[in-house]
């Protein structure tokens, strides 16, 4: 004799059941897939962050480096004055030096 109060699978009481299952499983793959999505879209943030905090860092690397450029050019700028400055006094006694001699001794 069959037992009435345990439903098979083609009782009439199993049907609402396992749609009910069904839509379960649904909801719960469209849970999984949302998790995943949010998953990857922290693991991007986090990749996103990494690479923002590397280009702030290059950043002031950067300008430290301009910085330090300018200063060295500067210096050289101040050097090369310094240089234009005495060679420019050397021609002149040069140009004088020259311009006695072809002037002969005088007497």
């Amino acid at each position: 004799m069959a037992d009435s109060t345990h439903a098979g699978p083609h009782s009439p009481g199993s049907r609402p059941l396992a749609d009910a299952i069904g839509r379960l499983d649904l909801a719960l793959a469209a849970l999984e897939a949302a998790l995943a999505r949010r998953l990857d879209l922290d693991a991007r943030r986090g990749d996103l962050e990494t690479e923002l905090s590397v280009m702030q860092d290059d950043r002031a690397r950067l300008a430290a480096d301009l910085d330090g450029a300018l200063s060295r050019l500067e210096r050289l700028e101040l050097a090369a004055s310094d240089v234009d400055r005495r060679v420019e006094r050397a021609m002149g006694e040069i140009r004088a030096a020259i311009a006695a001699a072809e002037a002969g001794p005088r007497d």
